[in-house]
């Protein structure tokens, strides 16, 4: 049986390791324009009357020792951008501007310029402009060929902020689909899937459950979100948004108060059960890592459900009830009919 911590990741030990860290709030003083607002996943600065802006960082791991690979590098830029975009978003913020942030083992303009092809297509999908970045040749650092982080400001208006304070028991969970496995989890994926780092198939091994080859259904790019969320947001009100990477559904703890979670609908892309079947995977670590098929929630009211599906819809974005909030406090997620709980 194949955990995350097997492979190299141990969540407990890197969450402990962040709460020991020198609590940086206490610099939150030296801001010259007002307070700050302290929301679920983000932290937002105030730049002018009721109008705040948001910084979001992030990288894309080890998804490009999968593009390395197979010298497959234009859409790893398109990973790159979607961290930053879709954390963006969570409180309500749109994306602004987006730099990037290089380390390289040697400056190759053919690999740089496949890099930069997918941060063009990622900034275009998120309707914000790429305003700069920087290389750096680091070979002594690096095992991969390269390491690639983005950085985003994203602004929004007071009122127009999504803090998490309004959400209830009775609200309702919706899924946005997501393209696969995305860029989390796949320090683990790797280890059980690929032959390279001690799993069971070739890199163009295709399987029966895929329509692909494995590398490729792994590389698909990270789904960006910005632009349906941004229609949603515009027409009816959010109460919470949840971006499914890194601790998959742990993630919905920074959203409880005196209530909880509880999710039923899961239609997990085929790549999800190779993964758990191929490295015996439980189903609780795997809730605990992957996306599952959805890589973006909002929780909103009842009575707004059926005007944001329509929405979505008129969007070409697949998009369902895949929970709702109850007043356990506690996350239990519904699947293959058992019940975990998180």
């Amino acid at each position: 049986m194949k955990t995350y911590t097997q492979a190299g990741v141990n969540r407990k030990l890197r969450e402990r390791a962040k709460k020991s860290l020198e609590n940086f709030e206490s610099t939150f003083r030296l801001s010259k324009y007002g307070k700050m607002i302290k929301t679920p996943f983000n932290i937002l600065y105030s730049i002018g009357k009721d109008v705040y802006q948001v910084k979001t960082c992030d990288g894309v791991g080890t998804k490009v020792l999968l593009a390395q690979l197979v010298n497959k590098h234009d859409t790893i830029g398109i990973d790159a951008v979607a961290m930053v975009v879709n954390d963006c978003i969570r409180c309500g913020a749109r994306p602004m501007a987006i730099t990037d942030m290089i380390d390289i083992k040697k400056s190759e303009l053919k690999l740089l310029k496949k890099i930069q092809k997918g941060l063009i297509l990622g900034v275009r999908a998120a309707d914000c402009p790429l305003v700069g970045g920087e290389i750096a040749d680091v070979p002594e650092l690096l095992n991969a060929t390269y390491h690639i982080n983005c950085d985003c400001i994203g602004e929004v208006k007071k009122q127009n902020m999504i803090t998490g304070q309004k959400i209830k028991p009775g609200n309702v969970v919706i899924g946005f689909r997501s393209s696969g496995i995305h860029s989390n989890g796949l320090t683990l994926a790797r280890k059980i899937l690929f032959k390279k780092w001690g799993g069971k198939f070739n890199a163009f091994a295709k399987p029966k459950s895929l329509d692909r080859e494995l590398i490729f259904e792994c590389l698909k790019p990270t789904k960006i979100y910005v632009k349906p969320f941004l229609k949603v947001a515009e027409k009816s009100e959010i109460l919470g948004a949840v971006n499914i990477t890194g601790d998959a559904y742990l993630k919905f703890k920074k959203l409880m108060k005196d209530f909880g979670f509880e999710f039923f609908h899961f239609k997990p892309q085929p790549i999800f059960d190779l993964i758990q079947k191929t490295g015996n995977i439980t189903n609780q670590e795997m809730f605990k890592t992957f996306n599952m098929g959805w890589g973006f929630v909002i929780v909103v009211k009842k009575m707004d459900i059926d005007n944001i599906l329509g929405l979505l819809k008129k969007e070409k974005v697949k998009a369902e009830i895949i929970g709702r909030v109850i007043k356990e406090k506690k996350i239990i997620i519904n699947y293959q009919n058992k019940k975990i709980i998180l």
